[in-house]
């Protein structure tokens, strides 16, 4: 018989804009490798979730007009480290990020499981 978890809800923490330099392909392709490893723990049995998920449309309602300006700076990095209280657990992708490393401080500070491969993590419910 299998044991496995129940289901964690799991923040997917990547580089979003690091090492970019605004190029909007290399942002698409952080955000589809966030989404693909979202998609992996969804298949495992989890809840995955990313913070550009909810940022963006909200950033987008605020009003932004680029990247970095006042309404991104509002809510993009900010909404992330309210999600740290909520979640049970972090998996960290990709390159460097400042933003990211945040996440997973602050996780671990917050007591919380952190992940650096899809391998680590159990399977959910």
């Amino acid at each position: 018989m299998t044991v496995t978890a129940a289901s964690l809800l799991i923040l997917v923490a990547g580089p979003y804009r690091s090492n970019t330099g605004d190029d909007p392909q290399k942002i698409a392709q952080n955000l589809r490798q966030m989404n693909e490893v979202a998609l992996e723990l969804f298949r495992l049995g989890h809840v995955p979730v990313t913070g550009e998920a909810l940022a963006l449309p909200l950033i987008e309602l605020a009003g932004s007009k680029r990247l970095g300006d006042g309404p991104f700076n509002e809510i993009f990095h900010p909404l992330a480290r309210r999600l740290i209280g909520r979640i049970d657990a972090v998996i960290r992708v990709g390159g460097p990020s400042a933003g990211a490393d945040e996440m997973i401080t602050l996780a671990r500070a917050a007591g919380k499981a952190v992940y650096t491969s899809i391998a680590e993590v159990p399977p959910g419910s």
